[in-house]
């Protein structure tokens, strides 16, 4: 695939990530470079937030991205039937990273938290637990400040990697 496309804007479908559109007379000139997702971070949690619902999908849940920078889970999911409901909270990361949990471990809620890493180039998801989160939690302090991490040693393990049948079919 050359690195710019045009298409008509009604039949612009991308597999790849975009850096910037710039429209002309109902076209669009899109080009791709992973180095724009590399650098911001909103890109890069949207990036891993959306990855993570195609994936839910292709197991047949109905899912619902909540509002972005609000508290608490990122997406909502459902079954067929709508007799089983999921909340879900999603880590992005560029690459293979530390994930930050904040201050205190009592922000970790949800019934499943979805780690994707090296979301630029070929993402992988982990699938835990909020109460596995709690227990591999790293403590930090520096300078008197108390900080929580998630190390990539303790989610970067088989028993999580691509695990989608942990959450289920919908």
């Amino acid at each position: 695939m050359s690195s710019t496309l045009k298409a008509d804007r009604a039949d612009l479908q991308l597999e790849g990530l975009v850096e910037g559109i710039t429209r002309e007379n109902q076209h669009a000139e899109v080009n791709f470079s992973g180095d724009y997702l590399k650098r911001d971070p909103q890109i890069i949690g949207n990036a891993g937030l959306y990855y993570c619902c195609y994936r839910l999908s292709l197991f047949g849940w109905n899912v619902m991205p909540t509002a972005r920078n609000a508290r608490g889970v990122d997406i909502v999911v459902y079954s067929q039937d709508a007799t089983r409901k999921l909340a879900i909270q999603v880590k992005a990361l560029s690459k293979r990273h530390p994930v930050p949990l904040g201050t205190s471990l009592g922000k970790v809620m949800g019934d499943f938290w979805v780690i994707v890493n090296n979301v630029s180039s070929s993402p992988s998801a982990y699938i835990l637990l909020p109460s596995e989160v709690k227990e591999f939690a790293h403590r930090g302090e520096k300078e008197g400040r108390i900080s929580f991490w998630l190390q990539p040693k303790s989610y970067d393990q088989e028993d999580f990697k691509e695990k989608w049948d942990r959450v289920g079919r919908g």
